[in-house]
This record gives C-alpha cells, structure tokens and sequence, in this order.
C-alpha cells in the first residue's frame, strides 16, 4: 500500500479474510461446577442472544461453543463435546463447527 493511503474498514476485514478464510471460534471451557451448573452456564449463554441484539448479531458472525472441562479430559478436546450457543442441545467438534 503507497505511503499516505488509508485503507477502509472494509479493505482490512477483506484483506483479513484472504489469509482466514475461516473465522475463529470462541471456546467457553467451564469447570469448577458439576453437570446441572454446567448446563446453567450454556443455557444463560444461550438465553444472552434472545436478551441483547448485540449478542445475537456476534453468534451469526463466530461460532461460540461451550464445554465441560470433564468431557474434554475424559475425550479430548477435539471430539464432539462442545454445545454451540446457538444450539446449546447439539454436540460438535470444535474443528469442523460452522459460523450458523
């Protein structure tokens, strides 16, 4: 780019996505509750998107998952354990979830 050329906010989310095709996730790891504390947490997330529009906006940008640290110890991080917020009843492998 020439010396003294802004770029827009457009050209940079552009330019972005070229080298990440894929947009990150964001993992909720939760401990330090047993399964109905565990099941709280995702439902309260889940419940955020219907609340704030903000929050509804951002889950149709990134694919927000939830899971128990027992069930990524027990499985590994990569099996189908995470809850998507949107969908909190599904399970999911972080690796192969998509942007809803």
């Amino acid at each position: 780019m020439p010396v003294g050329q802004r770029r827009t906010a457009e050209a940079v989310q552009e330019e972005w996505r070229r080298h990440y095709p894929l947009f990150p996730r964001l993992l909720f790891v939760l401990d330090g509750t047993g399964p109905a504390g565990i099941n709280s947490r995702i439902r309260a997330l889940h419940a955020s998107a219907d609340v704030d529009l903000a929050v509804a906006l951002f889950l149709r940008e990134m694919a927000v998952l939830a899971a128990p640290m027992t069930d990524q110890l027990q499985h590994g991080p990569a099996a189908a354990v995470w809850r998507p917020v949107h969908n909190p009843e599904q399970r999911v492998s972080w690796m192969g979830s998509q942007v809803p």
